[in-house]
């Protein structure tokens, strides 16, 4: 191979690498970037207005925040569960009672951003949610499994107060979605 095309060889390799490596780093990037804006539309329902979008073009208001101290995780939720919203921040899934309100409670997010804690999480841990009105409820993680997508049980009405936080698994498969999710199930505390 003559000098020139191994030179240009050399230049179209690095160039691909970098492509390769900015497409990696932009889903990152992007939930980083999303959660400073969540957090100033946070502080907007929290001061009182009632739709705060986080972003001119969203159609999902913060509704709570979430946060487990012992993994130094903290998220903003977003009201609606839609791959549109997962791609920004953890999802409240509708038909589920509001996170931090009496009920069940079940919240959403993707394994390899804002619920990547989740493969760190133990039995035990608290999970701290803040709604709006800066009211907190402590939740402690009573199991950990892992279901098929199809396995009603994970939004089933429970007695008491609950939250239930979900994500895809297992946590490191280098393909999108699949049919089994990891359930964290957390009870109030009192």
């Amino acid at each position: 191979m003559s000098p020139p095309r191994r030179v240009a060889c050399g230049v179209l390799a690095g160039a691909l690498g970098a492509a390769i490596l900015a497409w990696g780093l932009w889903i990152p990037a992007k939930a980083a970037l999303a959660q400073i804006l969540l957090e100033r539309a946070w502080a907007q329902v929290q001061e009182g207005a009632p739709a705060a979008r986080p972003w001119p073009w969203a159609d999902t208001t913060p509704v709570a925040r979430l946060s487990v101290p012992a993994r130094g995780a903290s998220a903003i939720v977003l009201e609606g569960a839609t791959g549109r919203t997962l791609a920004f921040a953890p999802g409240h899934l509708a038909g589920s009672a509001r996170p931090g309100a009496p009920g069940h409670s079940v919240v959403a997010g993707h394994r390899d951003t804002h619920f990547a804690f989740l493969r760190e999480l133990v039995v035990g841990d608290v999970v701290r949610v803040e709604r709006p009105d800066g009211e907190q409820r402590r939740y402690s993680v009573v199991e950990l499994a892992v279901v098929h997508e199809r396995d009603p049980s994970v939004l089933a009405p429970t007695d008491g107060d609950a939250l239930t936080l979900l994500t895809c698994f297992p946590f490191h498969s280098p393909r999108p979605g699949g049919p089994l999710r990891y359930v964290a199930h957390a009870e109030a505390l009192p």
